[in-house]
C-alpha cells in the first residue's frame, strides 16, 4: 500500500493506493498551525472510511509520498531561520546588486528590493581563490573565528558560505565547513559550492542563503513528520516531492531543503502529461490545478515538461532567485478560497486575498464573513450543500446567498444570481491570463492543446475558462480534486549534480571533458547505491551548459552521448547546441564554436510502474436527479446530475448538466459534452463556435 499527500493552503489531500493499483481518495481541512496534524487527521478519515484501525493501515504500507508548502510559506512569511552569509572579503554586496535586473526599467518609485541576508548580517573573509583555481589570498583562519565568535554573539540559526570561484577550488569553502562544525556547533551551514556549482556569483549565493535558512525548519519538520508517522505505525519510507517534478528521501530533503520550496506545484505537471496521453492522446496540454488559495498553471509540450531557468521567489528581479531550475508552475492567488469583493469605484475584484481554511468561505459556517468562489457556486447551485466532501461539510446556503447579495448583488445593482456569475467570470479571467503568461507569451497557441484540470475547485469554471482558450476538450481526472498528490504516486527518484569545466569546441581539452564526466558519472552511480531495493529501473542523462562566444547567458544541451569521442564526438556536440539554440532563439551560427562552462547529469529512478489506478470511492447519494441551477443562457433551470461512478465510456453528456463525486463538482456548460474514458477520468468537448 502507498500512500500520497500534499498539503495544501486550504486542505490536505490523500490519494491512497492499494497492492492491486486501486486508488482511492481523501480530504481534510490543512492546519496551519501544524501541517502534520492535518496530515494524521486525513490518514484517520482514509482508515475509517477503510474500515480499519490507523495503525493497521499504516502498517501496511512501503512508501509515503510528501508534498508540502512548509519552505515556500517560510520564505514569503519571513520566518526562516536567521542567517548570517560569509563571503570573499571585498564582495559584501553580492546580495544586494543581484544581476541588475528590473521589471520595470523607468519606473523608480518601486523601492529596490532588500537582500535576503541583510548586509549586518553578511561578513567577509580574508581570502581570494582566481579563476583558474589558484589561491591567491589564503584563508584568514584566525580572523574567520573571530568571525564565528561574533555569529555566537549575535545568535545567528544558520550561516550560508558562498566564496569567490569555489566552484573551481573548493578548499576555503571546506576549511569554513570544518570551522563551523568545531566553534559552532549545532548550527547548520551550506557551502555553495555543494548546494548550486554553477558560475553565477549571485545565483550561487542566493541558493546558499536561501538553502541555510531552511534547514533548521525543515529538519525539525521532516524529523518530526517521520516520527510521528513512525509513532502512528507507518514503517516505510517517507520521500519528499521536489521542484523537480520528482521525490526524494526526508533525510535528503532535510539536507538540502531548497528543493522542496515548490514541492507541492511541480506534481501537477506530471499527473496532467500522463492523463492527457493517456485520455486523448495529446502532447500539447495546459495543466490548471485550482486549491483553495492559489492557480497554478504548467504547460505540457511536446510531451516533455518545460523548465524554468529562472526560478524567483515573487516577483522576477523583485524577489530571490533559487538559482536552481525547476519546472516552470506559474501560480496566481485565484482558487475556491478566493475573496469576491468591489471597491470604491464600482469594480469587481476576486483574490488574491484567500479565506484559507480557517475561516474559510461563508458558506462552510466558521466565521468566514466575505463571499469567496466556492461560495458563489453555491449560489448557483454547482454544489449539493448536503455532500460537500462526500459529506462531511455542511454548507450553509442562506449563509452565502446573504454575503453574496449584500456584498456583491447590491453594490453593483445585480440580481443575486448574476452576482455569482460575476464573481465565476472574474476569477475565469484571472486564470486565463495566467495561462497566457505561460502559453501566447510563449510563442505557444492554448488553442492547440487540451486542458487538464486539477483541485476540488477546478470544476467551477474550466469548461469557461476552455473556452476562453479555444480549448477543443477539456480533461477532468477522477483524481482531478488531488491532481499534486496523485503526481507523486507516478513520481520518480530524482536528483541532479553539475560540476564547473571549461573548454570550447574549436580547442576541445578531453581531458576536461573526461574528468567532468567521470565524476559526475561517480556523484550519481554514489546516489543509485543508495536509493533501495525499490527501484525498478533508472537512468542517467548528460548535458552541457555552454554559449556561443561573447554571448552572456548559457542554454543547456543534452549530449548526444555520454562520452565526447575524438572530433566525431566534438562535432556531434556542436550541432546539438546549434540545434537547441535554433529551437529557442530562431537562429543558429554553424560557423562559430561553443565554449562550454559547465556539465551536468540528470539521474531519474523509477520506484512504480508509472500508472494511476482506477478510484474506487467516487459515488454519490444523490437525493434527486436535477439541482435548480444557474446558467446565463438558460437561467434558473432543473438540470441533470450525475455521478462520476455511473457514467459510462459509451453515454455522452450534453451540457448544462454536472457530474459530481464526493471530492469535486463538474459543471457541464452550455454548448460542452462530456463522456467517461477508460482512465475513468470525464473528457468534455468544447461544441461547435464555442471551441
Amino acid at each position: 500500500m502507498r500512500f500520497a499527500t500534499d498539503t495544501g493552503g486550504t486542505f490536505t489531500d490523500l490519494v491512497v493506493e492499494d497492492d492491486d493499483g486501486n486508488v482511492q481518495m481523501f480530504k481534510a481541512s490543512t492546519t496551519p498551525d501544524d501541517p502534520i496534524r492535518g496530515v494524521l487527521d486525513v490518514l484517520q478519515i482514509a482508515a475509517d472510511q477503510l474500515g480499519l484501525d490507523r495503525a493497521d493501515m499504516l502498517g501496511k504500507g512501503d512508501l509515503f509520498i510528501h508534498g508540502t508548502t512548509r519552505a515556500i510559506n517560510a520564505i514569503v512569511t519571513d520566518t526562516a531561520a536567521k542567517t548570517a552569509l560569509l563571503t570573499t572579503w571585498g564582495n559584501p554586496e553580492v546580495l544586494v546588486l543581484r544581476e541588475g535586473g528590473r521589471i520595470e526599467p523607468f519606473n523608480f518609485t518601486v523601492p529596490y528590493p532588500k537582500p535576503y541576508i541583510p548586509r549586518s548580517l553578511t561578513f567577509e573573509v580574508v581570502e581570494r581563490v582566481l579563476y583558474d583555481g589558484t589561491i591567491d589570498i589564503a584563508l584568514d583562519e584566525a580572523a574567520a573565528i573571530e568571525i564565528i565568535a561574533q555569529l555566537k554573539v549575535q545568535e545567528v540559526e544558520a550561516v550560508a558560505v558562498s566564496l569567490l570561484w569555489s566552484v573551481v577550488n573548493p578548499i576555503h569553502e571546506k576549511r569554513l565547513g570544518e570551522l563551523l562544525a568545531e566553534h559552532l556547533p549545532g548550527v547548520p551551514f551550506t557551502l555553495s559550492h555543494e548546494v548550486n556549482p554553477i558560475l553565477r556569483e549571485y545565483r550561487r549565493t542566493s541558493a546558499a542563503a536561501i538553502d541555510a535558512s531552511l534547514k533548521p525548519l525543515m529538519t525539525a519538520y521532516m524529523e518530526t513528520l517521520e516520527a510521528r508517522l513512525r509513532d502512528a505505525g507507518f514503517a516505510g519510507r517517507v520521500l519528499v516531492l521536489t521542484s523537480q517534478g520528482g521525490v526524494l528521501d526526508a533525510a535528503d530533503v532535510a539536507k538540502q531543503p531548497i528543493h522542496s520550496i515548490n514541492s507541492g506545484p511541480s506534481m501537477a505537471p506530471v499527473a496532467g502529461r500522463y492523463f492527457a496521453l493517456a485520455d486523448v492522446g495529446a502532447s500539447d496540454a495546459i495543466v490548471a490545478d485550482t486549491g483553495g488559495t492559489t492557480y497554478d498553471v504548467s504547460l505540457i509540450r511536446g510531451g516533455s515538461i518545460p523548465w524554468a531557468r529562472d526560478t524567483w521567489i515573487g516577483q522576477p528581479f523583485r524577489g530571490h532567485m533559487t538559482g536552481f531550475p525547476s519546472i516552470d508552475v506559474k501560480s496566481v492567488g485565484a482558487g475556491g478560497g478566493s475573496i469576491a469583493s468591489v471597491d470604491a469605484g464600482g469594480l469587481l475584484s476576486v483574490g488574491p486575498r484567500s479565506a484559507g481554511s480557517v475561516p474559510g468561505p461563508v458558506c462552510y459556517g466558521n466565521g468566514g464573513t466575505e463571499p469567496t468562489v466556492t461560495d458563489a457556486a453555491l449560489v448557483l447551485g454547482y454544489l449539493n450543500p448536503e455532500n460537500f466532501l462526500g459529506g462531511a461539510i455542511t454548507l450553509d446556503l442562506e449563509a452565502a446567498r446573504h454575503a453574496v447579495e449584500t456584498k456583491i448583488a447590491k453594490p453593483l445593482n445585480l440580481s443575486i444570481h448574476d452576482a455569482a456569475a460575476a464573481i465565476l467570470d472574474v476569477v475565469t479571467e484571472n486564470m486565463v491570463q495566467a495561462i497566457d503568461d505561460i502559453t501566447v507569451a510563449q510563442g505557444f497557441d492554448p488553442a492547440q492543446a487540451v486542458l487538464v484540470g486539477g483541485g476540488g475547485a477546478a470544476g467551477f469554471n474550466c469548461v469557461l475558462i476552455a473556452r476562453r482558450l479555444g480549448c477543443k476538450e477539456l480533461i477532468m481526472p477522477q483524481v482531478g480534486a488531488a491532481l499534486s498528490a496523485g503526481g507523486g504516486l507516478i513520481s520518480e527518484l530524482t536528483n541532479n549534480f553539475r560540476v564547473v569545466a571549461a573548454t570550447r569546441t574549436d580547442e576541445f581539452d578531453h581531458e576536461v571533458a573526461r574528468s567532468a564526466l567521470a565524476e559526475l558519472t561517480s556523484r550519481a552511480n554514489a546516489f543509485l547505491a543508495n536509493t533501495g531495493d525499490q527501484a525498478i529501473d533508472s537512468r542517467m542523462t548528460f548535458s552541457i551548459e555552454g554559449h556561443y562566444p561573447s554571448q552572456v547567458w548559457d542554454i543547456e544541451v543534452p549530449l548526444p552521448q555520454s562520452a565526447i569521442d575524438g572530433e566525431a564526438g566534438v562535432a556531434a556536440l556542436e550541432e546539438a547546441f546549434h540545434q537547441t539554440h535554433e529551437k529557442l532563439f530562431a537562429v543558429r551560427d554553424d560557423g562559430s564554436p561553443v565554449e562550454i562552462v559547465g556539465w551536468r547529469v540528470d539521474v531519474a529512478v523509477k520506484i512504480r510502474s508509472g500508472e494511476i489506478g482506477q478510484m474506487h470511492n467516487i459515488a454519490v447519494a444523490q437525493g434527486s436527479e436535477n439541482r435548480r441551477c444557474f446558467f446565463r443562457e438558460t437561467g434558473v433551470a432543473d438540470v441533470p446530475l450525475v455521478s462520476f461512478a455511473d457514467m459510462h465510456e459509451d453515454s455522452k453528456i450534453s451540457g448544462p448538466a454536472i457530474v459530481e463525486s464526493p471530492f469535486t463538482t463538474v459543471v457541464v456548460f452550455p454548448g460542452s459534452e462530456a463522456r467517461k474514458v477508460a482512465s475513468g477520468s470525464v473528457v468534455i468537448e468544447i461544441l461547435g463556435e464555442n471551441a
